[in-house]
């Protein structure tokens, strides 16, 4: 498999998810689990203000509005041989809609890169309001720091 966060001037099209944040309160990698032991964790925890809008990072097409479980209220959206996963949103979930104030996301629509897709919540298990965020490359998880790392270095042009 080809390396997937090279800096590529492609990466310039990426967008930040999370309008405004105060941080990152969790790596991807291990990490001490709710039980006390080390666990996987498959993204990058940013800490927003709750109600922070949230934008697509790349343009693709839902594949499916979660609700309940660890990831709370969420939203998995292929964007051809990547997924990106975010969970913990605020607002509601019914028959494959996700509802958050002015934002009604259904699974098999069609979302631009930047297209706000809800907002931060505190759904799911997690201690306080923030976005998990997770990239799956052809089924493998990715370090969402790399892709940022990449949207950087493409932005400078190296």
């Amino acid at each position: 498999m080809a390396a997937p966060a090279q800096a590529e001037p492609r990466w310039r099209r990426g967008v930040f998810p999370v309008v405004s944040f105060f941080g990152y309160t969790s790596h991807f990698g291990l990490r001490a689990g709710p039980g006390g032991g080390e666990a996987p964790h498959y993204g990058l925890d940013i800490a927003a203000p709750l109600g922070s809008p949230i934008r697509n990072w790349w343009g693709g097409v839902v594949s499916e509005v979660l609700a309940g479980g660890a990831c709370g209220n969420g939203l998995v959206i292929r964007s051809g041989p990547y997924e990106h996963l975010y969970c913990h949103m605020a607002g509601e979930v019914s028959a494959g809609v996700y509802r958050s104030g002015e934002v009604l996301v259904s699974t098999g629509q069609r979302l631009q890169a930047g297209e706000l897709i809800g907002h931060v919540g505190i759904t799911g298990r997690t201690t306080g309001p923030h976005l998990h965020w997770g990239i799956r490359y052809q089924g493998h998880w990715l370090d969402p720091a790399a892709i940022l790392r990449a949207m950087a270095l493409a932005r400078q042009g190296g």
